[in-house]
């Protein structure tokens, strides 16, 4: 039995070794910021956290329990990539945690643990600007002196960046990638993003594109194709015979179909050629000119051409416009026997880059008027903010933004709750920036963890899964 007359482990004598250890962190110590998890969904059967968020950020003194640097692996080459695998020992107070970060988190929402330091929370290190993920929380070291406990040691990893929200309002904690808002793309300090995002292309306030064409003599009026050809798996090259001297030689480009299954073509992944749009209608032809092709893989493709005099000629795109999701109509206002016809072609940005000609009329003695349709954009302005959530105008589908480029219009989105439509407006909730989609990625880009598509495409190089057992004889 203990001698009752020495006072091993009163109740001052523990207040006192308690003010020493804090008095120590504050000095030797550093500031980090500890982020609480907060669950939002989980699966009832193995406990998989499928939804968390980091939404506080609360500064703390922190004792870093090395000199040497990192622990851990560090940094490897492993069939995977290049891993950082660096750990971090933290030692904090038990009565700061208990008084301060324990008192704040209490009652917030979704919060499992509030009485200590739970596995799962992040730390935030300055130093190397980087998140740690809190593996294990040792409580009991040193090991019960004057009977009480008066630490804790967080023995941490480098925190992989899945589908987690972090939204604390601090920016140097949200922005894990270094992606300024100006939209000038990312800084020196980035960090590995794991999560699976997909980009959207969006297209900004809209302006009306514009063009204008001339008139010829002797040129192609349109092509007729006789036989689609088969076995292509990419448009071939289309080439007229010559003009006579002082004409010019059309030119123009195949238009594919796929999906045809027959005896001539059982692959359905294979292409034949549809028809012929004109670039250049040409001019000077006193007979049809022959067609051929060339290239594409397959073969079999012929065609007629039809001339004809007072057609549209070359048509020259004077102002691309902006804003178009789709490609717009194009008409032609102007006295003709047969009015002319063409399509146009956008690009990434939402501009007209091209017209071409499916019929270039007949008859014409005037220059006709090209009008080309309006966008149907009516919004395109503001600037996203990183880890705001956007709302699809039609879908109501809701993502959150991980990146912004307001040169080329291509946000970069994490956590969406299904597929966005093209033409739909998408609105950020905090900075009120409106676009419309020109177009979606459905494949996931920035997984870098897994590198699970890598994986799968060279393991069919190896096994042919079509079979009933790959590994042997069926």
């Amino acid at each position: 039995m203990l001698n009752p007359f020495f006072l091993n482990g009163s109740k001052s004598e523990q207040n006192l070794l308690q003010d020493l250890v804090n008095e120590s962190l504050r000095m030797y110590g550093v500031d980090v910021y500890y982020l609480p998890r907060q669950y939002i969904t989980k699966k009832s059967v193995i406990k998989e956290v499928i939804e968390s968020q980091f939404n506080f950020a609360y500064p703390i003194e922190a004792y870093v329990d090395s000199y040497e640097g990192y622990g851990g692996q560090g940094t490897i080459l492993s069939k995977f990539g290049i891993q950082e695998l660096d750990d971090l020992n933290l030692i904090i107070s038990k009565e700061r945690w208990e008084v301060y970060v324990s008192t704040l988190i209490k009652n917030l929402e979704d919060i499992e643990i509030s009485n200590r330091p739970k596995e799962g929370d992040l730390i935030y290190f300055p130093y190397g600007n980087r998140l740690f993920e809190i593996k294990y929380v040792e409580h009991e070291k040193p090991f019960y002196q004057l009977r009480k406990n008066y630490v804790y040691e967080l023995r941490c990893e480098l925190f992989r960046y899945e589908n987690e929200v972090i939204n604390t309002g601090i920016d140097f904690i949200d922005n894990p990638q270094g992606i300024d808002t100006d939209g000038t793309g990312d800084d020196l300090t980035d960090r590995p993003q794991y999560t699976v995002t997909q980009t959207l292309q969006l297209v900004g306030m809209g302006s009306t594109a514009s063009a204008v064409t001339s008139i010829v003599n002797g040129g192609v009026r349109y092509v007729n194709i006789i036989n689609r050809g088969s076995g292509y798996n990419a448009s071939p090259t289309v080439a007229f015979s010559s003009a006579p001297y002082g004409g010019v030689t059309a030119t123009g480009i195949a238009t594919m179909i796929g999906g045809i299954v027959d005896l001539c073509e059982p692959n359905q992944t294979l292409l034949r050629v549809q028809g012929i749009e004109l670039i250049n209608p040409g001019f000077g032809y006193t007979i049809a000119p022959k067609i051929s092709f060339t290239g594409g893989g397959g073969s079999g493709a012929d065609a007629i051409a039809t001339i004809g005099d007072g057609i549209v000629g070359i048509i020259t795109i004077t102002n691309g416009g902006s804003g178009y999701t789709n490609p717009p109509l194009v008409s032609f206002i102007g006295i003709s026997s047969i009015s002319a016809q063409a399509s146009s072609v956008i690009n990434d940005s939402g501009s007209v880059t091209q017209i071409r000609i499916t019929n270039a009329g007949l008859g014409y003695t005037q220059v006709p008027q090209i009008q080309i349709g309006s966008p149907n954009v009516i919004v395109g302005f503001g600037t996203y903010q990183y880890n705001e959530v956007i709302v699809g105008s039609i879908s109501s589908i809701t993502a959150r933004v991980k990146s912004w480029n307001s040169v080329t219009k291509i946000l970069e989105v994490s956590n969406s709750t299904g597929t966005f439509l093209p033409g739909e407006v998408v609105t950020g909730t905090n900075s009120g920036a409106n676009y419309s989609i020109r177009r979606r990625n459905l494949t996931t880009d920035n997984n870098n963890f897994g590198q699970n598509d890598i994986i799968e495409q060279e393991s069919d190089s190896i096994l042919d899964f079509s079979e009933v057992n790959p590994f042997g004889t069926p």
